[in-house]
């Protein structure tokens, strides 16, 4: 008898987008998402989410790649980049367009705004130059997944979220295709990132189901916060990760609820064979201290 296959590896990731330095907030996904996937006994991959060439900063995919490595989080593997990615998401489009699962779109958001923005059923008449294609989402049409942080999570993707967008009016790819396309091709078996997206997954995980993808484990981690109680981003100038390196890890393990590390490791390689020995996924918060998140307002790439 033959014998079976061996289990795929474990796999994590991490997946800014090239908006602006590495700063404290993307730093969080990124080591959180390396803990686990070391964890694990598995891979870590990057890949570097450039879907939407308006809101890139030029040279910035270089530099995370290099704070990444000035902090010990080399990936396993080649850097992928979604840019050179069209052609895979056109051939995912396309089978879901074949199936009846998509469809084109001429509604504008000024005639969504009377239904809050979600999409239903097409505006009677509506004709414009530069459609959309949206994914039909039936009434009834609830997912449920369990979450490695925030545990049982369930949304009604009808209800909630409606007909959502593939390929954008401008012709650019949505994140939503575009992850699922890229989880899946690059083997990925664990998804660990803000808590800005818990409420995409959903999404994901039917998108997964129609075009008949694995689905991930998923774990959502806390967002860094202003004082505002906005996520830190590159578009609000939040400053890049600090000159130290060991300084910017620490500041990243106390975020995610670990104890301190005793004595402090001297550089960034020893501070993470330490922090992998004493990482306990179960003292990672669902918030910030004192704060939590919102999670039904951002389906922003990860790291933006």
């Amino acid at each position: 008898m033959p014998r079976p296959a061996p289990p795929a590896p474990r796999r994590g990731r991490f997946a800014p987008s090239p908006t602006g330095p590495l700063h404290a907030g993307s730093l969080v996904a990124a080591l959180g998402s390396w803990l686990m996937a070391r964890r694990a006994g598995g891979e870590w991959r990057v890949r570097i989410e450039d879907l939407d060439p308006p809101r890139e900063a030029p040279g910035a995919a270089q530099a995370q790649l290099a704070a990444l490595h000035r902090l010990g989080l080399v990936p396993d593997g080649p850097v992928l980049r979604q840019s050179a990615r069209g052609a895979l998401y056109a051939a995912a489009l396309a089978r879901l367009l074949d199936a009846g699962h998509a469809f084109v779109c001429h509604c504008s958001r000024a005639d969504l705004a009377v239904h809050g923005g979600l999409h239903r059923a097409c505006v009677p008449g509506a004709r414009r130059p530069d459609p959309a294609v949206r994914l039909r989402v039936p009434p009834g049409c609830a997912i449920a997944f369990d979450d490695g942080v925030h545990g049982r999570v369930r949304q009604d993707v009808h209800a909630e979220v409606g007909d959502f967008v593939l390929r954008r009016a401008d012709g650019l790819w949505a994140y939503q295709l575009a992850v699922v396309v890229d989880d899946a091709g690059q083997g990925i078996t664990d998804v660990v990132r803000g808590a800005d997206l818990l409420d995409s997954t959903p999404r994901q995980i039917l998108l997964q189901r129609l075009l008949g993808l694995p689905t991930p484990a998923y774990v959502h981690l806390p967002l860094r916060l202003d004082e505002a109680g906005r996520k830190l981003s590159k578009s609000l100038g939040a400053a890049p990760v600090e000159d130290d390196p060991v300084a910017a890890l620490d500041a990243a393990w106390r975020f995610l609820g670990q104890a301190p590390l005793a004595p402090r490791p001297p550089g960034p390689s020893a501070w993470l064979v330490a922090a992998l020995a004493a990482f306990a996924p179960a003292r990672i918060p669902r918030g910030a201290p004192g704060r939590l998140a919102a999670t039904h307002n951002a389906p922003d790439p990860e790291g933006a």
